[in-house]
């Protein structure tokens, strides 16, 4: 199995499918507790079957939100 789900597409799915596992046992709802396990196991091995499916990929998106990479941007404050 290669992995296809990154770092933060897999914390996003353990923390939801918890989320969604504990409602689903809460109300006693067996298709949300299905689905949320179901996400929880995704996050573990960071493998989507949906993704792999769809030919998708966020195992390789790198995310720098605090590198500047233009000066000429609508959020730069220079006057």
């Amino acid at each position: 199995m290669q992995k296809n789900v990154g770092t933060l597409d897999a914390y996003m799915r353990i923390s939801c499918g918890l989320m969604m596992f504990g409602y689903g046992i809460i109300k006693k709802s067996l298709p949300a507790t299905a689905l949320g396990s179901w996400k929880v196991a995704e996050g573990v091995t960071r493998f989507c079957p949906m993704m792999y499916a769809l030919g998708m990929d966020s195992h390789n998106i790198r995310l720098d939100l605090f590198k500047k990479k233009n000066h000429d941007t609508a959020l730069s404050y220079e006057e």
